[in-house]
């Protein structure tokens, strides 16, 4: 029966009106520019103009984003002392953002986080608006409550959750705690976009909880994207198929896959 759930999703995905459907649970919409601090951005202009490159390297590291993809910048975000000891590098990246100009410099540090990075508050969002019919109930209640219900909370407060209470083991949060018919259920929520990089280790991620050995509750990867479409292929789409015992399927299957157990 678990794979029957998987084999929908994939027809959903294929044959209905899949993506506009989706975009009630994942209503992605243009994101503006990035507010940026002006005291910093002050800065940035001051040693910019002045040419310290130093000065200039550990403002910016100070934004949520720096101005240009370099493998280097991780290292020094989380090691402000490296910028001491390697002048090289801190003069190399400096030469570079002379060239691009305050202007792409400004562009470049307030652009938009990438949507596939905000999927995440979408989908409880979505839990939020009592599209499974039943009462999301912070920790307290949950434990209290006889009938059907969704656990209220952050992915973190979701995770200690279900450590201290169904023996999840894995150390990170989760998207989704429910109790149904009298069988907890714990899940990951995952919009896949695309294959490769980011997307594989999102899917990667999800599959953890899925594979976590509690026996304690039924674990469910709630998957949308692009994982449906080319089932025999690409590697998530390879995963899906190969792993019949795992509960793998839609947000949009989910209140009926719930209501079966």
């Amino acid at each position: 029966m678990t794979y029957y759930w998987t084999e929908l999703s994939i027809e959903y995905a294929n044959q209905r009106s899949y993506l506009d459907d989706l975009y009630k649970v994942y209503p992605t919409v243009p994101n503006g520019l990035r507010d940026l601090n002006k005291k910093l951005w002050q800065q940035v202009n001051k040693y910019f103009d002045e040419k310290n490159n130093v000065e200039l390297i550990k403002a910016l590291l100070k934004m949520d984003l720096f101005p240009i993809k370099d493998s280097y910048v991780a290292f020094l975000k989380r090691d402000r002392s490296a910028i001491k000891r390697n002048p090289s590098t801190v003069d190399r990246l400096a030469g570079q953002l002379y060239e691009m100009g305050l202007d792409e410099l400004y562009m470049n540090c307030s652009m938009p986080k990438e949507a596939n990075r905000q999927m995440g508050p979408l989908f409880r969002n979505w839990i939020r608006s009592g599209v499974l019919g039943v009462p999301l109930l912070e920790m307290g209640e949950f434990e209290r409550h006889k009938g059907n219900a969704v656990l209220d909370g952050s992915d973190k407060d979701l995770g200690n959750w279900a450590r201290a209470n169904v023996g999840y083991t894995k150390n990170k949060g989760l998207d989704f705690v429910a109790k149904f018919n009298g069988k907890y259920v714990i899940g990951e929520a995952k919009f896949l976009t695309d294959f490769g990089g980011h997307q594989d280790r999102q899917f990667d991620d999800a599959m953890t909880t899925l594979t976590d050995p509690t026996d304690q509750a039924v674990k469910v990867g709630i998957l949308d994207g692009v994982l449906y479409i080319q089932p025999r292929e690409a590697k998530m789409c390879k995963a899906v198929v190969e792993n019949e015992t795992l509960n793998i399927l839609s947000a949009l299957l989910l209140r009926e896959f719930l209501y079966s157990l």
